[in-house]
């Protein structure tokens, strides 16, 4: 690699995750994102300077404990990458601490970043998801961030946490039932995270609320029981599976449009054998959840209210993430009845609307020599 100065541009989405059924699984890219230059110095030291622009311009570090300095030197080091001077020019969008992926956005694009800077532009995105999801310790953000679209993830192996390599064989995974064994593979499964990026429809309109007060990830997670009912299991089991569906319809057996009283361009699910539903009304029963919002709702009083008014009127709102930002999801331009329906909270100065289209791209990085 040169010693020459060069500098990587880099552009991250903001991520929404669960989508309410999809607990710590599923994950969604928004057409909203926070763009970051790398410069490397000639200079071989430790040395880094940091200018952010934006959202936690007031908060967040400027030294080399910032997430996108330690994400990009840990990538680094594994790339065998050398030790030069970093300058990070940050401008950001995406909120802090809201329940829209900051977190993940900044690991991603330190990360995408040294895999730039070490093939001349060029990410390998699967490389960049298993050392992503490796800091952040779950996938379901760092899915979308890297890939964009509608991501669904999993881990294999309990011993899986550092992203090594390492495979779990036939008798790690054989579990015995009260009944009979579960069938086991023949061959061994590479541990780790994985994913797996299901298509959007075009013509889904994304709505998100942003308050101006804070959520840590760590207190959200705090509030969930130990042990959830049995039934809430199944309840959430059997909307999560609707999901890649009720988003891209036509992978599906639906259509855009056609004949029949609930085909048209905004009920998207005709078509689709045994569901009976409208588009929009697949969008709300696959975002229906019983196991963490409910629980969640103390921490985030005005979410869980503005979330409840939602959908008393049969709009597809959930808690983004860990919240306290409530994402829509629907078929259609519906800004101005949301405006109307959210009208005390948006005048009341607490609350946004951002209305997103979905983003399909992911992670996008440019290297300048």
């Amino acid at each position: 690699m040169s010693m020459m100065q060069d500098t990587v541009e880099v552009r991250v989405p903001a991520t929404t995750a669960n989508l309410g059924s999809g607990f710590d699984t599923v994950g969604l890219a928004l057409d909203f994102h926070d763009s970051l230059s790398f410069t490397l110095g000639e200079s071989d030291d430790d040395a880094v300077s940091v200018d952010i622009e934006g959202e936690g311009a007031e908060t967040l570090p400027r030294d080399a404990s910032h997430l996108v300095i330690t994400s990009f030197r840990r990538a680094a080091a594994d790339l065998g990458l050398p030790l030069r001077k970093l300058h990070l020019s940050a401008h950001n969008r995406i909120p802090q601490a809201r329940g829209m992926g900051s977190s993940a956005e900044a690991i991603v694009a330190g990360i995408a970043a040294a895999y730039a800077f070490a093939n001349d532009g060029v990410i390998d995105r699967d490389d960049v998801f298993a050392a992503a999801a490796a800091i952040e310790g779950h996938p379901d953000n760092v899915a979308p961030a890297v890939y964009g679209g509608l991501t669904f993830s999993w881990k294999l192996g309990d011993e899986a946490g550092d992203g090594d390599a390492r495979f779990i064989t036939a008798q790690q995974v054989h579990r015995e039932s009260a009944s009979e064994p579960q069938t086991v593979p023949a061959h061994a499964l590479p541990a780790g995270y994985h994913t797996v990026r299901y298509p959007v429809s075009t013509d889904i309109h994304a709505y998100v609320f942003v308050p101006d007060f804070a959520l840590s990830t760590s207190e959200a997670r705090n509030a969930l029981p130990q042990q959830i009912p049995y039934q809430d299991a199944i309840y959430n089991v059997s909307r999560v599976g609707l999901l890649p569906a009720a988003m891209c319809p036509a992978s599906f057996g639906g259509q855009a449009g056609g004949t029949g009283d609930r085909a048209s361009a905004s009920n998207p699910a005709a078509g689709i054998q045994g569901s009976g539903l409208n588009g929009n009304e697949l969008l709300f029963c696959a975002t229906q959840d019983a196991l963490h919002q409910g629980y969640r709702a103390p921490l985030m009083r005005q979410s869980s209210q503005l979330l409840g008014t939602l959908r008393a009127e049969g709009f597809a709102a959930t808690i983004s993430g860990a919240g306290p930002c409530v994402l829509v999801l629907r078929y259609g331009d519906i800004e101005q009845r949301l405006r109307a329906l959210a009208g005390p909270q948006l005048d009341s100065g607490h609350w946004r609307l951002l209305p997103l289209a979905i983003d399909l791209a992911g992670v996008q990085v440019e290297r300048r020599q």
